[in-house]
């Protein structure tokens, strides 16, 4: 047997590469680094598993929905399902410095796209992928339901 088939699904990372720390001591920065990417595979995944496989239209869709504004009314959205730990690690996302914001981001959307990525990289680092993907599946869902809901008429 080797290496990667002895950890296969054993604990929840993609690669046998741990961090040198416990997730809940790494900074929020770095948690947010590794939660950008696996955000981003999630995003992947969800829109590979509906019809439209054209690489244009999966690039576009994957654009919209990591976008820093995208990933701030994720969180808003989910926000009110998060445990105390989670809600926690939340906090110290959207508080950490990041140094420059980019050019097409607000900076309030971006500090709370951090908070995302940040608990996104703490739940991939502590081995809970199950709760990352029902977050990112409740977030989606709502995304998908404010899509499909008519605007209101005034």
């Amino acid at each position: 047997m080797t290496d990667h088939e002895g950890r296969d699904g054993m604990d929840g990372m993609l690669f046998g590469f741990p961090p040198s720390k416990a997730p809940g001591l790494l900074p929020p920065i770095v948690l947010a680094y590794i939660g950008d990417a696996i955000f981003e595979v999630a995003i992947r995944q969800y829109l590979i598993g509906h019809t439209n496989l054209r690489p244009h239209h999966l690039h576009r869709e994957a654009t919209k929905l990591v976008s820093a504004g995208a990933q701030a009314r994720m969180l808003f959205r989910i926000e009110g399902e998060l445990t105390e730990e989670e809600a926690d690690i939340v906090r110290r996302g959207r508080n950490a410095k990041s140094g420059s914001i980019p050019k097409n981001a607000d900076a309030l959307e971006y500090r709370h796209a951090t908070a995302l990525e940040c608990l996104a990289g703490y739940l991939y680092y502590s081995g809970r992928v199950g709760r990352l993907e029902e977050l990112v599946r409740q977030g989606l869902a709502s995304s998908d339901a404010e899509a499909s809901d008519p605007p209101e008429r005034t």
